[in-house]
């Protein structure tokens, strides 16, 4: 039954992510699901760390990975890593396969988390970059 709610969630996310028209400037398409504006950017001037996801994740479910990666490294890996754990999901909820306990055995691990926080970080620099 959590596969089967994990796949909804992630096909949730690209379907949104489909519906999403990305943004020209690479941040700032979250506002067309309702979320307010970037507080980090309203008061700063700056990108947050999670800047662009939401247009890269937009490029990434039509299948434009380069624009996605261009927009928002984190958010491109995000959105191929939901793909992925979809059909992984999907496998799992329907055949019982142990496919989804090893997976999530190594995802937990220290340095695959440390390895995700440092991709979050790099991108975040290069979003203060490309700003």
């Amino acid at each position: 039954m959590a596969h089967a709610l994990l796949a909804m969630v992630c096909l949730g996310i690209l379907l949104i992510g489909h519906r999403v028209v990305p943004e020209a400037a690479g941040h700032g398409s979250h506002t067309q699901i309702g979320l307010p504006p970037c507080g980090w950017v309203v008061a700063f001037g700056k990108p947050c760390a999670t800047c662009g996801m939401t247009t890269a994740v937009a490029h990434a479910s039509r299948g434009e990975i380069l624009s996605a990666v261009v927009t928002q490294p984190a958010g491109a890996a995000f959105a191929v890593v939901c793909a992925m754990a979809f059909w992984m999901s999907i496998h799992v909820a329907v055949t019982g396969s142990a496919l989804g306990r090893l997976v999530g055995r190594e995802v937990f691990r220290t340095r695959i988390l440390l390895g995700l926080g440092a991709l979050v970080l790099l991108s975040w620099g290069y979003k203060f970059v490309t700003w």
